[in-house]
């Protein structure tokens, strides 16, 4: 992002000007680390290349697979000494994807155009990641582009690791859950109404099971329409809300708190936060960049603000440690690792042992999900059985009994 800055300097004078940072915090922090008292900030309008346009059409197109096979094809070229804009040009020619291919003409023309690479990566926000963007600015400013694209590509490694994990473990109860939807529907739209004409004829009460079933039977065959109708603006409405900055906010405090797997998504993100803010300061970014960047990467916006708490604290003098107990996000175990950390110096190396800490918690409770889901699905499962059941073949007994 660029942001227009007014301030003044260390002898008083006013100074105007332009500055790329990932947020507005990041812009802050490298105006002050120049000596430049801010007085005002915005960010400025980026209009939209026709690259940006061509390429809104096929943002969704390019996964985690191809943007770490891109990282080490980068890594490659650059190890080897090859100039970065006939690499990138080397990777357009012998591209598959037609719309990295047009993320990688974008690059290499505002590269051409006299930009520097992590504002050139910085056109393309829905392909690369914060973190990305400022390892890419970390390794072209300190000359050792090839050690940013290494940690970078062990970064996007533990990343599709972790989302392999969460898909592996919720596949089989959402394929159990949708299994059972699909029966419901097929009953209540087809079995159940083949009973309810014989249920009429028998001229006695029926059973509260029964009476229920064809209830909702009835009302599932003259209102499907109206209720399909009631799901999907929920779902649409939902999905809107979500993409606001409130909204994602409540969404993603909500998730925090989902019976099971809540626990899961906050230790990805804490171990997602760890990870970033070591890789990142190893390579010698300051503190309080390290939590502007990362605060934007953690993946949940709420825990992204308590990040935005701890550079809050930061600023104005006090420890890592102590900001960090504040945000209540973090065990007494990984805080006595951070005071240990800022007392040595290897506030980094530990915080690698955090993000291990967290990734080991992750492995044990994603294999715990299974074995704490199945028993609640056999349980809804045989509920369900019990009442078709008892719906359908309670009424048929009674009537066998009557003519005995």
């Amino acid at each position: 992002m660029d942001f227009l800055y007014r301030g003044r300097d260390a002898s008083g004078n006013k100074v105007d000007g332009t500055i790329s940072a990932m947020n507005s915090n990041a812009a802050q922090i490298s105006l002050e680390q120049r000596g430049i008292v801010v007085v005002g900030l915005e960010q400025t309008q980026v209009q939209a290349t026709p690259e940006n346009k061509q390429w809104s059409l096929f943002r969704q197109r390019i996964n985690a697979e191809e943007r770490i096979l891109l990282t080490r094809q980068l890594y490659a070229l650059t190890k080897a000494g090859i100039p970065i804009l006939r690499a990138l040009n080397g990777l357009m020619e012998s591209g598959n994807n037609a719309s990295l291919k047009t993320v990688l003409r974008g690059i290499s023309d505002s590269l051409v155009a006299g930009s520097d690479l992590s504002t050139a990566f910085r056109q393309y926000p829905e392909v690369f990641s914060p973190i990305y963007i400022s390892m890419i600015h970390i390794g072209e400013t300190t000359g050792k582009l090839d050690d940013a694209l290494l940690k970078l590509i062990a970064h996007l490694e533990m990343e599709r690791e972790t989302r392999k994990r969460i898909k592996a473990a919720l596949r089989y109860p959402l394929m159990v859950i949708s299994a059972i939807s699909v029966a419901m529907v097929v009953i209540t739209l087809f079995v159940i109404p083949s009973f309810t004409s014989v249920f009429n004829k028998l001229g006695a009460d029926l059973p509260v099971a029964t009476q229920i079933l064809i209830a909702v039977s009835d009302f599932m065959q003259h209102w499907w329409h109206l209720l399909a109708a009631v799901l999907a603006a929920t779902f649409l409405g939902l999905r809107q809300y979500i993409k606001t900055d409130n909204g994602a906010l409540w969404w993603d405090r909500k998730k925090l708190k989902i019976p099971l797997i809540g626990s899961i998504f906050e230790r990805i993100a804490l171990s997602r936060f760890s990870r970033s803010f070591a890789m990142m300061m190893a390579a010698g970014v300051p503190v309080l960049q390290c939590l502007a960047v990362v605060s934007d990467s953690v993946g949940n916006r709420f825990i992204g603000r308590a990040v935005n708490g701890m550079l809050s604290g930061v600023e104005r003098g006090d420890r890592l440690t102590n900001t960090a107990s504040a945000t209540g996000l973090f065990t007494p175990l990984v805080l006595q690792m951070l005071a240990v950390g800022e007392e040595t110096g290897a506030v980094d190396k530990l915080l690698d042992d955090v993000a291990d800490f967290y990734d080991q918690e992750v492995d044990y409770e994603l294999k715990q999900l299974a074995d704490a889901i199945e028993p609640l699905l056999l349980a809804f499962l045989g509920a369900l059985v019990l009442v078709l059941a008892l719906g359908v073949f309670l009424p048929i007994w009674e009537l066998g009994s009557a003519i005995r």
